[in-house]
């Protein structure tokens, strides 16, 4: 899989709008809920809403129900700073003039920003801490996003309800993980560990989960 293809080879995987109630954690960074969606009242209720399970699946009935708690993006710079909130995001690059360097440097979508089959309407590249790239995407169609992420077959993001982002370290991605934002995969040999919420995604044969494999 190409950078771990989307969230899972750097585990590559997807921010959103008005943002909530913040405080500084130790690192000086903003901590606190997930904006427009607010993420933490929809964490609260998600035993109710969500099906715990094993594996990829779901349909797209219920799909959009489970989305509806997420982070929600008003544009690309709204996902930077939801972003940096929770990890560096820095020198936000329109994703046609962002230039690999180092080997680390390649980020998700390149190809897939230009094939209208994604739906992704703005790309753009930001890097991390260690200067590893970040893609981040908008994705106002999320089902038709998931159809194309389903034929790709092991593809995984980090997502909003209408963006997503792809990191391709590892030690971001974990800084990730209380931001509100769901882990979203559609392959058919996805396990999820007991203990971890699982909820279907947009289309049948995809799965939003807060767990998130590692390297």
């Amino acid at each position: 899989m190409r950078n771990r293809r989307a969230l899972t080879i750097g585990v590559a995987l997807i921010a959103l709008g008005a943002l909530g109630a913040c405080g500084n954690d130790d690192d000086g960074r903003e901590t606190g809920t997930a904006t427009a969606a607010d993420s933490s009242n929809s964490n609260s209720n998600s035993n109710s809403n969500n099906a715990a399970g094993n594996g990829a699946g779901g349909g797209s009935e219920g799909g959009q129900a489970a989305a509806d708690d997420l982070p929600q993006a008003a544009d690309m710079a709204s996902v930077e700073y939801y972003l940096n909130k929770y990890t560096a995001c820095l020198d936000l690059t329109p994703g046609e003039e962002y230039s690999p360097s180092g080997p680390d440097g390649t980020a998700w979508g390149e190809e897939e920003a230009a094939d209208p089959s994604w739906g992704i309407t703005q790309r753009a590249v930001c890097l991390d801490g260690h200067d590893r790239p970040i893609a981040l995407l908008t994705v106002p169609d999320m089902k038709t996003f998931q159809t194309a992420a389903l034929k790709d077959g092991h593809a995984a993001f980090l997502v909003g309800r209408d963006f997503a982002v792809v990191p391709v370290g590892d030690d971001t991605i974990r800084e990730l993980e209380p931001s509100g934002l769901a882990f979203l995969t559609c392959d058919p040999d996805f396990a999820v560990p007991s203990g971890h919420e699982t909820r279907p995604g947009a289309v049948e044969g995809c799965v939003l989960t807060d767990y998130v494999p590692s390297d």
